[in-house]
């Protein structure tokens, strides 16, 4: 059970029996259990209980339109109003309710933020699918339909008018949608590690990649060899990553929190324990508190191995609430 603490921060969940809805087919490993599991863990563990439950919210057509095109988000809706089994590529299975839990999961993110921007919430984590940080401004890609925390990114700089939000992406795999939707756009600092493009899907997010135009130096990948273990990782985490963000100085920070560079994800080849993802949620706030009030939102991305993202989400979620204790350094 959930520790409480005075410290216990105001924490917002995302976490619903719809985004189990989003059917992608026998053997697809973006399937409906991860959340299930996910679901009994974190009720088993209490920390459903110790979360303020935000409910599913769909994105409305404005802020859609903000990230993603008009054509590509027509073409998306006819797909799955029409029963396709895939939309632009076989990864990207959809069915035909994938297009409303799509708007649920895109909408429910943007929600999370626009109450932490508030002050209601003091932080959040969003347990949708499907995923989003592959997602193009007009192309699914790898499981992704809306690019999720992209758009909650572009809420908080339109509407809210934050002048500077980092987004940090510990996916195993590159947000190439993420990057190219930003790439040009000076107030949004994209920070990645990823296993190297040269041996992972989906081939972006070499080191050379550091945005366009006025955005120039607001894009950082980190891409680290097949067999990185935690020392290596942790050490490029904290001593480039977050030392980055923390020059940038941002007033926002938000996490597409993949769990798929753990040791026992089945889809690519880090060697990452449940230390080097507790170490890393626990760095991850503490620069939020010191750098922009606490101000942060995590948004689920992979994580394949279902008691390995069980493991990690439930400690991520106790460092988002204050009531976790780090792992030895």
């Amino acid at each position: 059970m959930v520790a409480h603490s005075p410290e216990k921060r105001r924490t917002g969940l995302v976490l619903d029996p719809v985004f189990e809805r989003h059917e992608t087919g026998w053997g697809h490993p973006e399937s409906p259990q991860r959340l299930s599991e996910l679901r009994k863990r974190l009720e088993a563990d209490g920390l459903t209980a110790a979360c303020i439950i935000i409910p599913p919210t769909p994105a409305d057509r404005e802020s859609l339109l903000a990230v993603h095109t008009e054509s590509y988000l027509r073409r998306l809706e006819q797909a799955c109003r029409a029963g396709e089994k895939f939309i632009d590529t076989p990864d990207s299975a959809i069915c035909p309710e994938s297009w409303q839990i799509a708007l649920l999961a895109a909408g429910s993110v943007i929600e999370a933020a626009e109450l932490v921007a508030r002050g209601e919430l003091d932080n959040a984590f969003c347990a949708v699918r499907p995923p989003g940080h592959h997602a193009e401004r007009d192309l699914s890609m790898g499981f992704c339909l809306l690019n999720n925390i992209a758009l909650a990114a572009r809420h908080l700089t339109g509407r809210h008018g934050f002048e500077r939000v980092a987004i940090l992406d510990w996916d195993v795999h590159h947000g190439n949608g993420t990057q190219h939707i930003f790439e040009e756009d000076p107030a949004v600092f994209f920070v990645s590690l990823h296993q190297s493009p040269q041996t992972l899907y989906p081939g972006t997010g070499f080191a050379s990649e550091r945005g366009l135009g006025a955005g120039l130096g607001t894009v950082l990948n980190i891409p680290l060899e097949p067999g990185t273990a935690d020392e290596q990782y942790l050490e490029a985490f904290e001593k480039t990553a977050l030392a980055a963000i923390e020059k940038f100085a941002p007033q926002f920070l938000l996490i597409s929190a993949g769990f798929d560079a753990h040791r026992n994800d089945p889809l690519a080849g880090l060697s990452l324990t449940n230390r080097a993802f507790e170490r890393m949620s626990l760095s991850a706030i503490e620069l939020a508190r010191r750098v922009c009030g606490g101000r942060v939102v995590t948004v689920l991305e992979g994580g394949y191995d279902l008691q390995a993202l069980a493991d990690c989400v439930s400690f991520h979620i106790r460092a988002l609430l204050g009531a976790a204790e780090g792992p030895d350094r």
